[in-house]
């Protein structure tokens, strides 16, 4: 990345992607909508309400609002399970694919933008604040 990632800079990085993604045309995920869709599309199948309202320590109705709103947008879709109707599978989708790709290339664009010269106010009073 060019520079150590400390607190300040961690979150200086995570409130410009979040600012750069409100003001895009993609949908405005609340955090835990991005923690579901990322959990489908980042890690291995199958998946669950019941496994990931315990893979997020929520409940399954916080799941199921979370998949309404990533299903609206065609983010994720959701299929009875064929082995076992009493559940319902949560599928990784193209859209939410791209969504995801997004969202790491303005992660990747940010950081790289974040200089030495960005933080030179913190380095010389010697410590990082949270100023901004």
């Amino acid at each position: 990345m060019g520079f150590e990632l400390d607190r300040s800079r961690a979150l200086d990085l995570w409130r410009n992607v979040t600012v750069m993604s409100v003001k895009g045309d993609d949908p405005d995920l609340t955090a835990r909508q991005l923690a579901v869709l990322m959990t489908v599309h980042l890690g291995p199948p199958p998946h669950t309400v019941r496994g990931l309202a315990a893979a997020l320590s929520v409940g399954k109705p916080a799941i199921t609002r979370a998949l309404d709103t990533l299903s609206r947008y065609d983010l994720v879709v959701r299929r009875r399970d064929p082995k076992d109707g009493r559940n319902v599978l949560v599928e990784k989708t193209e859209k939410g694919a791209a969504y995801l790709a997004g969202l790491g290339d303005m992660i990747t664009r940010r950081a790289a933008e974040l200089t030495g010269r960005d933080f030179a106010q913190y380095e010389t009073a010697g410590e990082y604040e949270l100023a901004r």
